[in-house]
């Protein structure tokens, strides 16, 4: 099992233990995040699935992104606002950057933005990965599954936080 898929299924554990439903939105990841998911334990009970966006049609026809650049926090928080009230998710994440080897809407290939959404709240951050686009993808793939399992941990503790109460 890779680092990746390892990081997943600690994921999935959470997200079992805690009733926890997660959907994805991607575009330069074009589908190996939701495949990533997908692929851990008893996905089918907390997966709700994701859209992949990786056109600009798509992102402001579908996922609501305001018009103008698709490579910006803007656009990463629209994502993942829409595709929780798609699927009716708990917990969303949105990816979307510039694979690579070209830039676009002025970042360099290896920019990439991400945005986790829940409840009422999302935040939203921005790496910049070395290497050419497969290597942009792998890490961008890692980087959002980390993502996903520090925020569902963190909703987990909430949650305990406030049982408690």
């Amino acid at each position: 099992m890779t680092g990746v898929e390892l990081v997943a299924e600690e994921l999935a554990d959470v997200a079992k233990r805690t009733d926890l439903t997660i959907a994805v939105a991607e575009s330069l990841t074009a589908g190996r995040l939701a495949a990533t998911l997908g692929a851990a334990t008893d996905a089918a009970t907390w997966f709700r699935g994701g859209i992949v966006a990786y056109s600009r049609h798509v992102k402001h026809h579908v996922l609501d992104v305001p018009e103008g650049p698709v490579v910006c926090e803007a656009a990463a928080d629209a994502m993942a606002e829409a595709v929780k009230s798609m699927m009716g998710a708990a917990l969303a994440l949105a990816v979307t950057g510039a694979g690579g080897p070209d830039p676009q809407d002025g970042h360099p290939p290896g920019s990439v933005w991400f945005s986790v959404a829940f409840g009422d709240t999302h935040f939203a951050s921005h790496q910049q990965f070395d290497g050419g686009p497969e290597r942009v993808v792998e890490q961008t793939v890692d980087h959002a599954v980390r993502l996903l399992l520090a925020a569902a941990e963190e909703l987990y503790a909430l949650n305990q936080m406030v049982d408690k109460s």
